[in-house]
């Protein structure tokens, strides 16, 4: 499944595969001054070094396919309506905020970047500027007026 990134977190996700592909050498190294200890079957260094080369595959792995399959957001193309790598400010509650709408990958609701699948994000897509968008959250139905869209 296609997976939405800013250009910022493709460098991000090519960095850490790059490192985890690094860290491939090292671990094959602590595995091979492992097997010299001799006996296998109860070396706790062969094991614990077996289980970080477990988790450094999958975790290669798992960025190759996101990498394969990534589509990065145009945030230079500018829109009046809100998608995918929008910042969209919203009113509700007499509260104002900012939103940037972001693929799940990148989503970091504290720091204002919500994901697209998100309930909020999903209700933000498609809106202009001065309308209005219902949200169902778990405290009960926001009413969020729309103020900009960037």
């Amino acid at each position: 499944m296609a997976q939405y990134l800013s250009q910022e977190g493709l460098e991000q996700h090519r960095q850490e595969l790059e490192d985890l592909r690094f860290k491939r050498q090292e671990i094959a190294k602590r595995l091979e001054e492992a097997k010299a200890l001799g006996d296998l079957s109860e070396n706790q260094e062969y094991i614990s070094a077996r289980e970080a080369q477990a988790f450094n595959e999958g975790k290669i792995l798992e960025l190759e396919q996101l990498l394969r399959d990534v589509i990065v957001i145009d945030q230079n193309r500018k829109s009046s309506t809100a998608r995918i790598g929008s910042t969209v400010e919203v009113r509700a509650n007499g509260k104002t905020q900012k939103f940037m709408i972001v693929g799940s990958e990148e989503a970091d609701p504290r720091n204002g970047k919500i994901s697209n699948e998100s309930p909020l994000g999903k209700a933000f897509l498609g809106h202009k500027a001065s309308e209005d968008v219902n949200v169902e959250t778990p405290g009960g139905k926001v009413n969020y007026k729309i103020i900009s869209v960037g």
